[in-house]
């Protein structure tokens, strides 16, 4: 969890982000992701819904929902990925079986809501997954991505997503995310966000970065 939460406080979804430009390799930092997911005062706001559609057919949300299947089902809710499976506190004990007889189709990943964990090996296989849940039905899929709260580890998985598929740079797709759900990813998944942003820049993988590694 995030440092400073604000107290007493409901949370307000920021203003319509700005348009960011794209950065070139390296410049984007850990405190610019984290002044993205907090207020102007540098407090930090716990969600206020159960889940949020943050992108098109995209969910972020938290266990309670997860575990919720005529929830998922009213949704329309065809794949569910949980960023937090286990059976301690901090996770969500739920699996293939959980979801069997309600057609959802479910990936589990055993993730710690810590800054050690190395939660960017899993990115490529849970932007793959999400990719997948998008297009069934004909491109009418919907996709619940969630851990215990939905504040740190689904959103940074989502937001991984939108850099390896949609071409986001790390600061817009943060600020995609954030826009409809407050979030706070632990200031290691964030370095990992950074890290991921200078390979895909590297790459020319990002928009506004295509071609120009090459033109050395």
């Amino acid at each position: 969890m995030k440092k400073h939460m604000s107290p007493g406080k409901h949370a307000q979804p920021p203003p319509s982000p700005v348009v960011l430009p794209p950065v070139h390799s390296g410049e984007i930092t850990v405190q610019q992701l984290n002044e993205l997911v907090s207020d102007d005062s540098g407090f930090y706001s716990l969600p206020t819904q159960h889940f949020n559609e943050v992108y098109p057919r995209i969910y972020i949300g938290n266990a309670f929902v997860a575990q919720n299947t005529m929830r998922l089902q009213k949704l329309g809710v065809t794949h569910v990925l949980n960023v937090a499976e286990g059976t301690s506190f901090m996770h969500v004990n739920t699996s293939a079986e959980f979801y069997a007889g309600t057609g959802i189709t479910y990936l589990g990943f055993r993730a710690n809501d810590t800054e050690q964990f190395n939660l960017s090996a899993l990115f490529e296989e849970g932007a793959e997954f999400i990719d997948k849940a998008l297009a069934h039905n004909n491109g009418k899929g919907k996709v619940y991505v969630h851990c215990r709260e939905g504040y740190s580890r689904s959103p940074t998985m989502v937001i991984s997503y939108l850099m390896l598929r949609h071409r986001m740079d790390a600061r817009q797709a943060v600020a995609t995310v954030r826009h409809k759900r407050e979030i706070g990813p632990n200031d290691g998944f964030l370095r990992q966000l950074c890290q991921l942003n200078e390979r895909l820049a590297k790459e020319g993988r990002l928009n506004g970065e295509v071609g120009k590694i090459k033109t050395k």
